[in-house]
């Protein structure tokens, strides 16, 4: 180092020596390279300036980029649905056959009609005990109708009007029936049944004219309105106790039991005279 130290500089200009300008003139000059942008068969000499670069016109044929195909998804077909399987039809079933329903045997063609004694103001009470027994004894085709003559009546009661039935035979059953052991039987251990009506407690069937007239009876009383009870008759001598004859007596002339009317015939002024008036307003003497 003290060498390099004691090394005389250069009077001249205190630039470095000649020798290190030699090393650095030997370095070689690199040129850019043109030839690769020029044309073919163009030559640049070293004094000319750089070439303007030179255009180049496309040729016609168009040069395709490739480009990649976008790949289309392929067409996925429907999976097809499911076969539907139509169930078979279930057999038919034939219904069971109904069991056969037992008919009631016919009536008896020996039936006639009969009346009993029974207990009084019970005689509905009987009917229907009798009519009971018959079906439980299984005789119904020794019976057939079972009645209890009756009219419907009209009577007034404490100022009321209301309607009364009245019973044609109290204390009698008309039957319609075959009498035969097992029957006869029965209707005489129905409780509150005497016997038939007859002598010495024989079964007598009704005549048919009385069977006609008891049934007739019993029809018209219950397509008919019910009647009024009027409890005085032609001839019956009665006193007046209401409207402007008051305290007249007079006889009964006529009874309206479907109005409720009674004609009363008083004396006026010595002469006989007929008054109307309503049933109420009237009283026996």
């Amino acid at each position: 180092m003290s060498d390099f130290l004691n090394q005389p500089e250069d009077e001249s200009d205190g630039r470095p020596s000649p020798a290190h300008d030699e090393s650095l003139s030997e370095e070689p000059s690199v040129e850019p390279e043109v030839s690769d942008a020029l044309p073919e068969g163009a030559s640049v000499s070293p004094d000319e300036s750089p070439v303007e670069p030179v255009d180049v016109e496309p040729t016609s044929e168009a040069v395709e980029s490739p480009v990649e195909e976008e790949a289309v998804p392929e067409a996925v077909e429907p999976e097809a649905a499911p076969e539907v399987v139509e169930p078979e039809p279930a057999p038919a079933v034939e219904p069971p056959e109904a069991a056969p329903v037992d008919e009631p045997p016919a009536k008896s063609d020996l039936m006639d009609w009969y009346i009993i004694k029974v207990q009084s103001n019970r005689e509905d009470t009987i009917r229907a005990a009798v009519s009971r027994r018959v079906a439980i004894a299984g005789l119904d085709q020794y019976f057939g109708q079972i009645i209890v003559p009756v009219q419907e009546e009209k009577e007034l009661k404490g100022g009321k009007e209301r309607i009364v039935r009245k019973k044609i035979l109290p204390g009698y059953v008309v039957i319609q029936m075959e009498v035969n052991d097992e029957t006869r039987l029965l209707i005489r251990e129905t409780p509150g049944v005497g016997d038939f009506l007859g002598s010495e407690g024989s079964a007598i069937p009704l005549p048919p004219h009385e069977v006609e007239r008891i049934l007739q009876t019993e029809k018209d009383e219950r397509e008919a309105a019910p009647k009024l009870k009027i409890g005085f008759r032609v001839g019956d001598q009665v006193k007046i106790n209401e409207g402007p004859f008051t305290n007249h007596e007079g006889a009964v002339d006529t009874v309206d039991e479907a109005s409720g009317h009674v004609v009363v015939m008083v004396n006026i002024f010595g002469r006989s005279t007929p008054v109307e008036l309503e049933y109420w307003q009237i009283e026996a003497v």
